[in-house]
């Protein structure tokens, strides 16, 4: 049987097409609605999407981080091949989320039913990235050019976000993570992201205390 051969620019072009049709596939992610936020809550929100620090593992000491490092990194590879990027991508998550009081495990949770880790994903709603950030949130905090496929900014705006509606919440997560994907009040996706944080639960070596680390319960 002959293949059909296409002219080289039609084959480029065809490239092309079903490369940024990949990237704009729908995912499964809801939308996070718009709310007035007050002054205050605007400027600390303003200011936890500002940092720039370079992000690092915050463990108590490095053997401990390495550790975890190592466990997240060998289930992580099937989805991020790339041992560099992937290593890179595990440290600024378990950062960002140490930062904003989140358990690391339940953002990798998070990400794995938002975008299965998938870095330019882009949901119907026009959510974006890694933890589906809806646009508004950039011109709301004043970073109108920030880039929400950007790993760290996707990851800084996702975790601020998801402390935010805790925050509203009080500390209910089963309402916070309806809020964050906009289904508030119903149980599908608030079951869904508790289920992949056990998948992702992170079991220390001997000498490391559990009581140092916050872990979902069982």
């Amino acid at each position: 049987m002959r293949r059909l051969a296409l002219p080289r620019t039609t084959g480029r072009l065809l490239l092309a097409f079903l490369a940024g049709a990949a990237l704009a596939l729908p995912v499964a992610a809801g939308q996070q609605q718009y709310e007035p936020l007050s002054a205050s809550v605007r400027t600390a929100l303003q200011s936890a999407v500002s940092d720039r620090a370079a992000p690092r593992l915050t463990f108590a000491d490095e053997s401990r981080g390495e550790h975890w490092l190592t466990a997240m990194s060998r289930r992580l590879a099937s989805r991020i091949p790339d041992p560099v990027y992937r290593r890179d991508l595990l440290v600024s998550i378990q950062y960002e989320a140490t930062r904003a009081g989140l358990d690391p495990q339940l953002v990798l949770g998070l990400i794995q039913v938002e975008s299965n880790f998938r870095k330019y994903a882009l949901s119907r709603a026009g959510a974006r990235g890694y933890m589906q950030i809806m646009p508004f949130w950039t011109e709301l905090l004043g970073g109108a050019h920030d880039n929400l496929f950007h790993m760290r900014t996707n990851l800084r705006y996702g975790c601020t976000i998801l402390r935010h509606y805790l925050d509203i919440e009080q500390g209910n997560l089963f309402r916070a993570l309806g809020r964050y994907n906009g289904s508030l009040g119903r149980a599908e996706y608030p079951n869904r992201v508790l289920k992949a944080w056990r998948q992702w639960k992170y079991t220390p070596p001997p000498e490391v205390s559990v009581a140092d680390l916050d872990t979902p319960d069982r």
